[in-house]
């Protein structure tokens, strides 16, 4: 051919090619498409017939699925690789809270998830969701080829099934793939379904089997907002995974298929239909046998009864959030997953919401009470109820010794009224304000036993106070009597005439300081107590008189631990010395006096016959009845009332309605180890060594967790045999009285001089005048 191609004329040669011939002539871009091809049959060319054929015709299909897989591998291979691995371990959780004992409170933030260790998981458990859901999962890949052809096949046949691994179902519910996609929509499903295979790929190298498969039951959806088995457990069951029967096993790996329409709460029939057929492939899959299927298929399934299924809700859980918001970032509060150590004691935290019903079940059974009943405003269809308007109560209960608030209620139920009264209602305090008035006397040198007279106030008598005439709850006035006895008595004139001599800018300066945040008003009607202010606030400045002036900031979280146990807050008592020590503890001696034979002397009465000391109040028209009150280890306010202000009943006095809360709560506190000491000085002040998150003794386990704290405390609570620290409890061991860290730093306070009995005075039935300048309190 060359030779002949050579015998050609030059002219004919340079001749364009006919059309034909270009047809003819294969392109650049298809030489390069089909050169896979070209150079399989170059390779193949000195084979012979009809092998060559054969070999080609099977050679081909493979050899396109190879050219249209590796565009697919490029691209999904490079989206893939955007995808943050790292996200498999950052699954949102609960944050739990627990009390200053270790008792779950509640859970908040994050998603329903508690992650759990796949080791503490019941055996049974992971061999049912490998049956139901992958059975061959430490046999393949990312992706299960087999699985995908039996699935295909029985599609065909008119079954549906899917073949997606566990892998797969890890990366589409991890990064949420699904999100958007629509029903028919086969584009849409195929490209997911290869992003979903190529990040599988990218999670099987980053992973072990067994990290995927904890990761999976962690991310699991079953149902009602639940997220992972931990929380499915806890919540259908109440238990822990680790505790889960073949049954349960079964029946939670069943309904994953369907969690909203197969949960047991929706239908236990078909949750009961979804575990037997678990048990059928478990059985398939050589997992159990026969036997055990049919005992398991057996058991009754018994789940959270549905009184229980409702969310905690408590005031409690809501003061906490409160600080949680001031403390955390916003980012820490959405991922969730924190243990939250808080200061509460449940066990006096359920006293208290037991003590408030209690006491306004009652009151409304009074003939007396005029107002919406509880009962009946549960009567109302749920769809009518509008915010409730019966009688409310709220109290604070602060641990002397730290400043930790022990217990906190707003109000009857959270759920029926979100109002938290105990931090957020402020009302007129009454008298419960008198001490401060008579503490801020005694600072500017007025003895305790300095004659004070019970008469009618005088015009110009009262700075500040023109023709305001204010009368005593009685009706009557008296004679002079020791400063004291207008605070045992709780007599206006005298207190008055007390916070006169005092000045209203030092009562006012002495009001910030001990606590209370809103600005007394300027004028002589405060001193009444004819202000307002909350629960919370008047707990704590009540924590002063068995502190001896010293005020320790209220607080409600002790710790806070990430998941992995390190500590990214810690609350430590903060403490100053708000009033002085002398004058403070000479409100003490006389608000004992006022539990022993005062206005709150119905104390006795009622049982509790500890030391105490505290004060009633009560606002005109009794529109507010108050009791603050403390032992040697707590301090609690109790307030009763409408949301409304309007009289709750005719002499409801805070000795009548707010006492009787404040006792039940502090008999059961000094039953459980708060117990109410000495309080008149006779004790020694010993340095004791506390931990600071339990207000305990501190043990061996708190020194090594250094959570210890050096405290002043009276003798007798101090040194008692039985208030070790709950919290740390793994080494535990008692510290040595004898040991230098338990030292006398004060002597004895002598015995206050005894307070004379005031003299009879004949009473007459009046009214309560009101007060020209703001409401007087009655009492």
């Amino acid at each position: 051919m060359l030779s002949e191609r050579l015998r050609t004329p030059m002219a004919k040669r340079n001749e364009p090619e006919s059309k034909k011939q270009q047809k003819r002539r294969p392109k650049a871009g298809s030489l390069l498409l089909f050169l896979p091809f070209h150079l399989f049959n170059f390779l193949t060319r000195r084979m012979r017939q009809p092998g060559k054929f054969f070999i080609r015709a099977a050679a081909y299909p493979v050899i396109a699925g190879i050219m249209l897989a590796t565009p697919i591998a490029l691209v999904y291979g490079f989206r893939a690789s955007r995808f943050d691995i790292a996200k498999v371990h950052a699954m949102p959780e609960r944050t739990i809270l627990v009390d200053r004992n270790g008792e779950v409170i509640g859970r908040i933030h994050g998603e329903k998830r508690q992650i759990v260790p796949l080791k503490n998981v019941a055996e049974d458990f992971r061999k049912a969701i490998l049956a139901r859901e992958d059975e061959r999962f430490y046999h393949h890949g990312a992706f299960d080829p087999i699985g995908i052809a039996r699935a295909t096949l029985k599609n065909f046949q008119g079954k549906r099934e899917g073949a997606s691994t566990i892998t797969q179902q890890l990366a589409s519910d991890i990064y949420q793939l699904k999100r958007g996609e629509r029903r028919g929509d086969l584009p849409r499903q195929l490209d997911r379904k290869l992003l979903e295979i190529f990040l599988a790929m990218r999670l099987e190298g980053a992973m072990t089997k067994d990290e995927i498969l904890e990761a999976y039951i962690n991310q699991i959806n079953w149902g009602r907002q639940i997220k992972g088995v931990g929380e499915a457990s806890r919540i259908y069951f109440e238990k822990h995974p680790e505790e889960l029967t073949l049954s349960q096993s079964a029946l939670l790996a069943g309904i994953v298929r369907g969690p909203d329409s197969f949960n047991p709460f929706r239908s236990i029939e078909a949750a009961t239909r979804e575990r037997d057929t678990t048990l059928e492939r478990m059985v398939n899959a050589r997992s159990i046998t026969r036997e055990r299927a049919e005992e398991a298929k057996k058991d009754a399934i018994e789940v959270r009864p549905e009184s229980r299924r409702a969310s905690l809700e408590s005031y409690a859980l809501d003061a906490i959030r409160r600080d949680l918001e001031v403390i955390l970032e916003k980012e820490d509060i959405q991922l969730g997953g924190l243990e939250i150590v808080t200061t509460i004691d449940m066990r006096i935290q359920q006293k208290a919401e037991e003590a408030i019903e209690q006491q306004l079940a009652s009151l409304e059974k009074n003939s007396g009470y005029k107002h919406q009943k509880r009962s009946d405003w549960l009567r109302i269809p749920e769809a009518e109820r509008r915010e409730p308007d019966y009688a409310q109560a709220a109290t604070v209960v602060l641990d002397n010794r730290t400043g930790g608030v022990i217990a906190i209620v707003g109000g009857r139920n959270a759920k029926e009224s979100r109002f938290n009264r105990a931090v957020q209602s402020n009302r007129q305090m009454g008298s419960l304000f008198k001490p401060f008035v008579y503490l801020a006397a005694f600072e500017e040198g007025l003895s305790p036993d300095a004659p004070i007279s019970d008469g009618p106030l005088q015009p110009g008598e009262i700075k500040g106070a023109g023709t305001w005439r204010p009368r005593n709850s009685d009706g009557t006035f008296g004679g002079t009597h020791p400063a004291s006895h207008g605070l045992i008595r709780s007599r206006n004139t005298m207190s008055v005439r007390v916070g006169n001599r005092a000045g209203l800018g030092k009562v006012s300066d002495l009001a910030r300081a001990v606590g209370f945040d809103n600005m007394m008003p300027p004028n002589p009607s405060s001193f009444l107590g004819s202000w307002e202010s909350t629960p919370w606030e008047i707990a704590s400045a009540y924590s002063i008189f068995p502190n001896d002036g010293k005020r320790l900031r209220p607080y409600l979280i002790s710790e806070i631990k990430d998941r992995d146990g390190n500590v990214l807050y810690s609350g430590l008592p903060l403490s100053y010395q708000a009033a002085e020590a002398r004058p403070s503890n000479n409100v003490r001696r006389i608000l004992e006096e006022v539990a022993n034979r005062g206005t709150a002397a119905s104390i006795r009465r009622l049982g509790f016959t500890k030391p105490c000391g505290g004060k009633t109040g009560t606002t005109n028209d009794y529109k507010d009845a108050w009791f603050s009150g403390f032992t040697s280890s707590l301090s609690c306010a109790v307030w009763v009332g409408m949301d409304q202000p309007k009289t709750t009943i005719d002499r409801g006095f805070g000795s009548v309605l707010a006492l009787p809360i404040w006792v039940e709560i502090m008999k059961t506190a000094d039953r459980l180890g708060y117990k109410a000491g000495k309080l008149d000085g006779t004790g020694r002040m010993v340095s004791s060594e506390l931990c600071r998150l339990s207000g305990k003794r501190a043990t061996a386990g708190c020194r090594e967790a250094g959570t210890t704290v050096m405290e002043a405390l009276n003798s007798d609570v101090a040194l008692d045999p039985t208030d070790f620290c709950p919290i740390h409890p793994a080494r535990a061991a008692a510290v040595d009285p004898n040991t230098p860290r338990a030292e006398i730093i004060d002597e004895p306070v002598p015995r206050a001089q005894a307070v004379p009995a005031p003299a009879e005075t004949p009473r007459k039935a009046t009214t309560v005048a009101e007060a020209p300048l703001r409401a007087i309190p009655v009492e």
